[in-house]
């Protein structure tokens, strides 16, 4: 197939190019290079099949010849990033949305939105099932990106109702492997540039607030099963393996072999308190679950950060 990955060049983006790129897909990448680097795609890039451009989806979004699929994942994904650039975040769920969805359906393709457990704000139901409807403030700092991907869920199915476009709804849950930025903000990639560094481990709160993380070679292969299937009703992707942030940082230090120690910072406004997916959806309807276990794709990720030049560095 001919496919168009927006947001191709970030963390998710670019394994899911070069999945695809090894199925035998060809592949167009757009990325406006906010928040991510070309770095992502070097090992990709001379590859045949496969194209970069850079470019801004809010701003528009063109493509000469047919596509089949429109995979739309463009945005900045961490808090530091949206925290950072709140009204482009916004406008990537909202216009850039729009302009892929209308790509989409000029090429009459498949369009996938890559939407987020985000949507279920600081749940008041656990696990989270795609019925839940959430507890999101609309007006906190986190607003600006659980809010633009609503809106993009709800403009999602608004084209499915309206011009009957096939579309699909990944909600991804924590996700973490090779590639991961070590100053994005996110708990592992903070805890393993920090016990690799010798640095405290810096844990919010109390820490016992829970994740559940998902290898990224497991939802690599949930998307791609959706992007297939028929299922229009959003999915978790996710894996409901859940435990306390606290205790990922005594696994990362152990992992390790840090002598880090562990201190506490204040809790972040409307930082979630639980977060684990509900994924009887994907088990049934896409025949999909994660196969990778917490301490093996921890122990990858960690060889990953020794061994990449540079990727221990800021940012």
């Amino acid at each position: 197939m001919r496919i168009l990955v927006t947001g191709g060049a970030g963390f998710i983006g670019s394994h899911l190019c070069e999945l695809l790129l090894a199925q035998g897909h060809e592949v167009t990448c757009v990325d406006s290079l906010l928040t991510a680097g070309k770095g992502n795609l070097e090992h990709l890039t001379g590859r045949p099949g496969f194209s970069f451009r850079q470019g801004d989806v809010s701003a528009g979004l063109r493509h000469r010849g047919p596509l089949e699929q429109v995979l739309h994942l463009a945005s900045p994904a961490s808090p530091v990033d949206y925290y950072r650039y709140p009204v482009e975040t916004l406008m990537v769920g909202s216009y850039g949305t729009h302009h892929a969805l209308e790509l989409a359906r000029s090429k009459g393709a498949v369009f996938l939105l890559t939407s987020t457990s985000e949507v279920y704000g600081d749940p008041q139901e656990h696990p989270q099932r795609e019925e839940y409807w959430g507890n999101v403030n609309p007006v906190g700092p986190r607003s600006v990106y659980d809010e633009a991907k609503r809106y993009a869920e709800a403009v999602t199915m608004a084209y499915h109702r309206a011009y009957g476009l096939p579309t699909r709804i990944a909600r991804i849950f924590n996700t973490y492997g090779p590639r991961l930025r070590a100053g994005d903000g996110r708990a592992i990639p903070n805890f393993i540039r920090q016990a690799l560094a010798g640095e405290p481990l810096t844990v919010y709160g109390d820490g016992s607030q829970t994740r559940s993380f998902c290898y990224v070679a497991d939802l690599m292969q949930g998307l791609s099963r959706l992007a297939l299937s028929e299922v229009v009703e959003p999915v978790n992707l996710g894996n409901p393996q859940e435990m306390t942030v606290l205790e990922l940082a005594q696994k990362i230090i152990a992992l390790t072999g840090s002598q880090s120690v562990i201190v506490h910072q204040p809790l972040p406004q409307d930082d979630p308190k639980v977060r684990r997916p509900d994924i009887t959806r994907a088990l049934q309807r896409l025949g999909w679950e994660p196969a990778t276990g917490l301490e093996e794709g921890l122990r990858e990720t960690i060889r990953w950060f020794r061994e990449t030049p540079g990727a221990l560095g800021p940012g």
